[in-house]
């Protein structure tokens, strides 16, 4: 269905911007610097980048395909390509079918049309007929359950309700290839659901291709038979999803996760992870613990709004990216977490002792709003990691999967 051959994509950095005026303060102000400075380095006026170098691979029909790797290492860049969002600068792409492409909330969209003109206007630019978009209009608009504001321009949607329609849109009009990038983090964990259990029904029912980028690994090995592993604008390992992530993990030893996570400049997001932790029982900081002690994980969270109807979830995942702890559902949530106010919010999450054998483990975060009220997030997919180690004698452990009731959350004051 795809076959990639050489692909390339540079960027032209600026490094000076020209401006309309100057003011007598911008003249002063940099006079003033260059007497400070001794000597001043010189920056080219303008700097190569290429986000993509010699990208190569081939994607069967029906292949659910994962595309993995470090924040700037070209998933997005690639994708766009692949959508004709942007050409790229060399390299030859043979696509065998329509594709429809989820890249970022509102793909596609706009933003005067009501929900309905948007679904049309959609299925018109993937090229099926007025009829062949009625026979799915139904199952759209249910899928997506903003049947209520169907006639109400789109620009007055959430973010969470933008992203739910264009996925439904996405899914539900035939393409041939399908193309998600992070973007369904902003919808509510049951639409996240909903929405994998719809790709993985796309690839393995239907017989059609999927493309898919994610942080979240556990979900790459659940939906993904093949994954791609990118670095630095490079495919670095092209295969089966488990090994790539082995790969991806391996590789990321080097990153300095450990058991602390500091952020120490906010962003313009409005759910932003500043501080995460691992500590014991008596608060120190410690990365490997006895199979008897209680694991502790201290967050604090900024705000810039508060964010109401606010659900976390959360995964720990062994060396072999086995998920042995996951909440996926309000219901292990206490009223602490109903909502997320303005500023700092700060919380505890116990691991029960006794819970996970001898090993190495990750701590995966994620935070989603229910009801569809969509918000920015600026959190890292995999942000610690810590070791059990059985210092006294060999016990027997539980290793189910989505056992959130060994966890418990807790508000700090």
């Amino acid at each position: 269905m795809i076959k990639v051959e050489g692909l390339g994509k540079k960027y032209i950095i600026s490094h000076e911007k020209a401006e309309s005026y100057t003011a007598l303060r911008d003249v002063i102000s940099r006079h003033a610097k260059k007497l400070i400075r001794k000597k001043e380095q010189e920056l080219p006026a303008k700097e190569e980048f290429w986000a993509l170098k010699d990208v190569s691979f081939e994607v069967k029909k029906g292949e659910a395909i994962g595309i993995i790797g470090k924040n700037g290492a070209g998933k997005s860049t690639l994708l766009k390509i692949l959508s004709r969002i942007t050409e790229p600068t060399h390299g030859r792409i043979e696509i065998n079918g329509r594709v429809a492409s989820l890249l970022e909330v509102g793909t596609g969209f706009h933003h005067e049309l009501t929900g309905r003109e948007n679904i049309f206007l959609n299925g018109a630019i993937l090229g099926m007929s007025r009829a062949e978009i009625r026979n799915k209009f139904d199952e759209i608009v249910d899928f997506s359950g903003v049947e209520k504001f169907l006639d109400t321009p789109v620009k007055r949607y959430s973010s969470g309700m933008y992203v739910r329609l264009a996925f439904a849109v996405a899914a539900h009009l035939e393409p041939e290839i399908l193309v998600v990038d992070e973007v369904l983090a902003v919808g509510d964990a049951e639409f996240q659901k909903k929405c994998l259990g719809k790709m993985n029904e796309v690839s393995q029912k239907e017989g059609r291709t999927v493309l898919f980028v994610s942080h979240n690994l556990p979900t790459i090995k659940q939906l993904c038979s093949k994954a791609i592993l990118l670095n630095k604008g490079e495919i670095i390992f092209y295969g089966p999803s488990q090994d790539t992530i082995n790969k991806y993990l391996a590789t990321n030893q080097d990153t300095g996760i450990t058991n602390k996570f500091e952020k120490k400049q906010l962003e313009k997001k409005d759910v932003q992870l500043i501080k995460a932790e691992v500590v014991n029982s008596n608060g120190h900081s410690c990365d490997e613990f006895d199979i008897s002690d209680d694991i502790y994980i201290n967050l604090t969270i900024h705000c810039f709004k508060k964010i109401p109807n606010i659900y976390g979830y959360i995964t720990v995942t062994n060396s072999q990216e086995e998920i042995l702890i996951e909440t996926d559902t309000m219901d292990y949530l206490p009223n602490s977490l109903e909502h997320l106010n303005t500023g700092e919010n700060k919380f505890s999450l116990r691991i029960k002792s006794n819970v996970l054998p001898y090993g190495e483990y990750t701590f995966y975060l994620s935070f989603a709003a229910s009801f569809g009220d969509g918000f920015s997030v600026d959190i890292p997919g995999n942000i610690l990691k810590f070791s059990v180690a059985d210092h006294k004698t060999v016990r027997r452990h539980q290793r189910t999967s989505k056992t959130s009731h060994l966890l418990k959350w807790e508000i700090r004051k």
